[in-house]
């Protein structure tokens, strides 16, 4: 087993009306497939620069062609992420990844502020603690890692609310896993976020089609 952990990413396929649907009243089903493919990409580039072991995790399967692509020129695993809800799903998937590198780190594609260097002190920070997380500004989080595991971990979670880190905060105490909390980061969910974007280096490769 190797012990310095790997990068999980979880992924929708870039299927218009399928992904980012909170932006397609602004600017269109086919142009919200296009952002989530350009965010898919660029959590592999940042995850594939940290040189660990990388994981694409895919929902619904990871027979599109866009996954195919993804794993031939990032070089990464692909997996599946399975049935059940998200936090069946990350469990699952945490679970299989720590037996094979002794820790992991769970990211989406949603958090284009990812740096390496971020996931490496994620990695490292499960040296001493069960779990790291870190908080988005919407009241989720865009990162969660661990070392050790409870299935109830992910128990009675409001997955897509305002209350996602609050509960998940109590889930963990409750569930008695030491957790260390990163810095809070932004991630892309309405058209509001777009602005931000324009900031990022290098820049996001994404580009509106009429």
């Amino acid at each position: 087993m190797e012990n310095n952990g790997c990068i999980i990413i979880f992924a929708k396929a870039p299927v218009p009306g399928d992904v980012k649907t909170r932006m397609i009243p602004a600017f269109g089903a086919e142009n919200a497939a296009l952002l989530h493919a350009a965010l898919v990409e660029r959590a592999l580039e940042t995850a594939t620069n940290t040189n660990r072991p990388v994981e694409l995790c895919c929902a619904p399967d990871a027979a599109h062609n866009f996954f195919q692509e993804c794993a031939e020129d990032f070089d990464v695993t692909l997996t599946e992420q399975g049935e059940g809800d998200l936090g069946v799903r990350m469990l699952r998937a945490l679970n299989v990844a720590i037996d094979a590198h002794g820790r992991a780190v769970l990211i989406g594609a949603d958090c284009p502020a990812f740096t390496p260097k971020h996931l490496l002190r994620a990695l490292q920070s499960l040296e001493a603690d069960d779990i790291v997380f870190t908080p988005a500004e919407d009241g989720g989080y865009v990162l969660l890692g661990a070392r050790r595991t409870s299935e109830r971990m992910f128990n009675n979670i409001d997955w897509g609310t305002a209350h996602v880190l609050t509960q998940q905060r109590e889930n963990l105490a409750a569930c008695g896993l030491r957790a260390h909390e990163m810095e809070t980061l932004w991630d892309v969910d309405r058209p509001a976020d777009l602005v931000r974007l324009k900031d990022l280096r290098p820049p996001l490769a994404f580009a509106f089609v009429a």
